[in-house]
C-alpha cells in the first residue's frame, strides 16, 4: 500500500532546497519517494499525520565495527595502541558463534533505528578471522531488523607485529607469540572469502557485502591493490582506516618510508570506492592524492575524543572537495551507537582548531555529511541521502513539540547541536515503516535485552581472561605508545601543547 506522509515540515538535503525547511507531503509508492509537494491526493495511501513532525532523509552511520557491542564503558581513558591490546584477543577459543554474533548485531540495529539511522556500515572485525557462518548471522540480523546494511570483511594479513614501528625494541617475544597464535589469511584465501560473501548476500534487498582491508601497514601490498580491483568488478565500496593516530603517522615514516596514504596511491587502492576511516594525520600532498582519486572519509570525532587520537582537519577537506561523512566506530571507544551524539560532536570539537570562527563547519555542512556525505561514502548516492523524488524511502520523522526544538528556530541548527535522537517518532526504511510512534515494528526490543542480560555475563567472563593477559603486557605498549608521542613531526593534531613525561 503507498504511504502518504502529510503536512510535514520538510528537510530534503536535494539540490533544490539544500536544508532549508519547507512544508510538504511525501507520498511513498513501494520502495521509493513518487513524490514530494504540497496537497498531494491520498488515492489508496495509508495516511501518516505529520502535522507537527520534521521529515529528514535517514541517517547514515559511514564507520561502525559490531563486533564490541557488548563492551561499553569497559575501556575508558587508553588510546588505541592500548585499547586494541585489550579490546582484540588474538585468541582463536575465544572466537564468537554465530548465535552471539546475531544477537550483539540486533542490538546495534536496535540502537540506531530508534534514533534514526537508517544505513550503517558494519565494518566487523572478527579475531582471529571472520568466517561465512559469522558473516552470514551478521548479515541476517539486519535483514530482521529492516535497517540498511554494508557489511564488510574485514581483514587483516601482516602478523601484527609488523604493523607498529619499533615493535621489536618495545614489545616481548612472549607477546609476539600471542598476536601470533594464529596465521593471518593469503590474499587469495581473502579474495575467495569476499568472491563467496558476494554471491551469497551483495544485492539483497537493504544489503551490500564491502571489502574491508583493515589499514594499509595490517595489510600486504598485493591485497590492498587486489581488494580495490575486486571493488570495482562486483561493484562493492571499499572500506579501511587510515592514520588515525600519530603512531600511525611514525608507522608509515619508519616501516615504508613514506605516508600511508601514499602507500594506498602506490598499491592503485585509492579509489573513488574507497572510504578512509579517521584521517586524521593526514598532510597536505595527502589530501592532494584524496581529491584526485574522489575518496570518502568517514569522521569519527566522538571516538577521536574518547581516545584521544586528535582533531581530524575537517575544514581542508571540506575545502578540498573530500566527500565528508559520519561515524559512531565502535561501542567500546564511543559508548554510543547514536549518531546524533556524532554529529553534535563534529559541530563543536572543530570550533578550537581555528579562531577565524567563519572557517568553523556550518550545521548545514555537519547535516550533510550525516546523510548525502554517507551516501556517497557507500556507493549509494543515488539511491539514499536526500529526500528526492525516484529515490529510495528512508525517511525519518522527529517530534517538534519535543524540548529539543522548543521554542523553534532553525530545525537544521536544532538538529546538530539539540536533538540527541529522543525526539525520533517514525523511520521508514524502503518505504516499511520499521519505527512508529517510537516502537519498532519488526522485533520485541524487550527479547533482545533479555538474551543479552542472560548471554553477557558468560562473554564477559572470558573477555576478563584476555584481559588479565593484556594488563600483564600493558607496560609494554605504552612505552612503544609514549616513545611515539615523544616524537617530532611535521604534524599536530592534538590540543596538548606538549608531551608531560612521568
Amino acid at each position: 500500500m503507498p504511504i502518504l506522509i502529510q503536512n510535514a515540515t520538510v528537510i530534503a538535503i536535494d539540490d533544490e532546497h539544500g536544508t532549508a525547511p519547507f512544508a510538504a507531503d511525501i507520498r511513498v509508492e513501494g520502495d521509493r519517494i513518487e513524490a514530494i509537494g504540497p496537497d498531494l491526493p491520498v488515492g489508496d495511501a495509508e495516511v501518516i499525520d505529520a502535522h507537527r513532525r520534521l521529515a529528514i532523509p535517514g541517517l547514515i552511520n559511514s564507520h561502525f565495527h559490531s563486533n564490541q557491542n557488548f563492551l561499553r564503558g569497559r575501556y575508558p581513558s587508553r588510546p588505541l595502541e592500548l585499547m586494541m591490546l585489550y579490546a582484540y584477543p588474538f585468541d582463536p577459543t575465544l572466537a564468537v558463534s554465530p548465535e552471539l554474533v546475531h544477537l550483539r548485531t540486533l542490538a546495534v540495529a536496535i540502537e540506531s533505528l530508534k534514533s534514526g539511522v537508517t544505513c550503517l556500515l558494519d565494518d566487523c572485525a572478527e579475531l582471529p578471522g571472520q568466517d561465512l557462518g559469522q558473516l552470514s548471522a551478521m548479515f541476517g540480523a539486519y535483514e530482521e531488523s529492516g535497517i540498511r546494511a554494508n557489511c564488510s570483511g574485514h581483514v587483516m594479513n601482516r602478523p601484527f607485529m609488523d604493523t607498529l614501528p619499533y615493535a621489536e625494541r618495545f614489545l616481548p617475544d612472549e607477546l609476539a607469540a600471542l598476536f601470533h597464535a594464529a596465521p593471518p589469511p593469503t590474499t587469495e584465501a581473502y579474495l575467495e572469502f569476499a568472491a563467496e560473501a558476494v554471491s551469497r548476500f551483495h544485492g539483497r534487498p537493504r544489503q551490500r557485502f564491502v571489502v574491508a582491508p583493515s589499514g594499509p601497514q595490517r595489510c600486504t601490498e598485493d591485497l590492498l591493490g587486489a581488494a580495490a580491483e575486486f571493488a570495482e568488478r562486483h561493484d562493492t565500496a571499499y572500506h579501511t582506516h587510515v592514520l588515525e593516530t600519530k603512531v600511525q603517522l611514525i608507522t608509515g615514516r619508519e616501516l615504508y618510508g613514506k605516508s600511508l596514504v601514499r602507500l594506498l596511491h602506490d598499491t592503485g587502492a585509492l579509489s573513488d570506492r574507497l572510504t578512509m576511516a579517521h584521517a586524521i594525520w593526514i598532510t597536505e600532498e595527502d589530501i592532494e592524492l584524496m581529491v584526485a582519486s574522489g575518496c570518502s572519509v568517514a569522521h569519527n570525532p566522538v571516538c577521536n575524543l574518547r581516545i584521544g587520537s586528535g582533531i581530524a582537519p575537517l575544514r581542508d577537506l571540506l575545502t578540498a572537495g573530500v566527500n565528508v561523512a559520519l561515524g559512531t566506530d565502535e561501542i567500546d571507544c564511543n559508548d554510543s551507537g547514536r549518531l546524533f551524539d556524532v554529529i553534535k560532536a563534529a559541530g563543536l570539537v572543530h570550533n578550537i582548531s581555528d579562531y577565524d570562527y567563519e572557517l568553523w563547519p556550518t550545521a548545514a555542512e555537519i547535516l550533510r555529511a550525516a546523510t548525502m556525505g554517507g551516501a556517497r561514502s557507500v556507493c549509494l548516492e543515488h539511491e539514499i541521502g536526500s529526500l528526492t523524488p525516484g529515490k529510495k524511502a528512508d525517511i525519518v520523522l522527529l517530534d517538534l513539540d519535543a524540548w529539543p526544538f522548543t521554542p523553534l528556530n532553525d530545525p537544521c541548527v536544532h538538529l546538530v547541536y539539540s536533538e540527541n535522537g529522543s525526539s525520533v517518532t517514525d523511520v521508514l526504511v524502503d518505504g516499511e515503516v520499521v519505527l512508529r510512534d517510537r516502537a519498532l515494528t519488526r522485533i520485541d526490543e524487550a527479547q533482545v535485552m533479555a538474551e543479552i542480560a542472560l548471554r553477557a555475563p558468560d562473554y564477559l567472563a572470558a573477555r576478563d581472561r584476555w584481559e588479565a593477559v593484556a594488563r600483564e603486557y600493558e607496560p609494554y605498549m605504552k612505552a612503544l605508545y609514549m616513545h611515539c608521542m615523544e616524537q617530532d613531526t611535521e604534524l599536530d593534531r592534538l590540543a596538548a601543547t606538549g608531551v608531560r613525561l612521568p
